[in-house]
C-alpha cells in the first residue's frame, strides 16, 4: 500500500522527476531562484494539503475498508457519504485534472523533442502524442499507469544525478539571492 501511495504521489505532483522545471524555465524572470522557490509550493500544496485532506476523509469515513472500491471510487464514496452531491464535483475535477495533465505532458514532451530533434520535427511529435493518447484511452488503466510509472522512474534517475551534480551551483545561487534579499539590494514584490 505504501509503494502504491508513493507511485500515485509522484504521478500526482511530479516532484523530483524534472518535468516541472521545463514549465518554470519558460517563465521570464530576472531571478531564477525566486521561480524555484515558487516551484517548491506545488508539491507541498498537492501532496501535503490536497492528498492529505483526501486521505483523512477516506480514513475518517472508513471507505478504505470496502475492498470493492479502488482508485477514485474510494474518494468519491468517502466524500459522497458526507456531501451527497460531491461525487459530481469530483468527476468534473478528475476530468479537468486529466485534461490539464495531457496538456502539460504534451508541452513537456514537445520541449524535449524540439531540443533533441529540432524545431522542424515538432509536428511529428504532436502526431505521435495524439496516437499515444488514443492508445492510452483504449488500453486498460493498469497498463497505462504501469507504463507512466516506468517512464516517470526513468526521468527521475537522470534528474537526481543532475540535481546532485548541480547542487553546489544551486546552493551558491541561493545564498547569493538570500544575501541580496536580506540586504535590501533587491526589491521584494508584495
Amino acid at each position: 500500500m505504501l509503494v502504491q501511495g508513493i507511485r500515485r504521489a509522484v504521478f500526482s505532483n511530479e516532484a523530483g522527476i524534472g518535468s516541472a522545471a521545463i514549465a518554470h524555465a519558460a517563465a521570464r524572470t530576472k531571478e531564477p531562484i525566486r521561480e524555484g522557490i515558487v516551484a517548491l509550493l506545488e508539491p507541498f500544496i498537492d501532496t501535503i494539503v490536497i492528498c492529505n485532506m483526501t486521505a483523512l476523509v477516506v480514513v475518517i469515513t472508513g471507505t478504505y475498508l470496502d475492498k470493492d472500491l479502488t482508485g477514485v471510487s474510494i474518494t468519491s464514496e468517502a466524500f459522497g457519504t458526507v456531501i451527497g452531491w460531491f461525487p459530481v464535483i469530483l468527476s468534473i475535477a478528475v476530468f479537468l485534472f486529466a485534461f490539464s495533465t495531457m496538456i502539460s505532458w504534451s508541452y513537456y514532451g514537445e520541449r524535449a523533442w524540439t531540443y533533441l530533434f529540432g524545431e522542424a520535427q515538432t509536428q511529428s511529435y504532436r502526431v505521435l502524442f495524439v496516437i499515444c493518447v488514443f492508445i492510452g484511452s483504449v488500453v486498460n488503466l493498469g497498463s497505462v499507469l504501469d507504463f507512466s510509472d516506468m517512464m516517470l522512474l526513468t526521468m527521475a534517475f537522470p534528474n537526481m544525478l543532475g540535481g546532485f551534480i548541480l547542487s553546489g551551483s544551486v546552493a551558491d545561487e541561493l545564498n547569493d539571492y538570500m544575501s541580496r534579499l536580506r540586504s535590501g539590494e533587491m526589491r521584494v514584490y508584495k
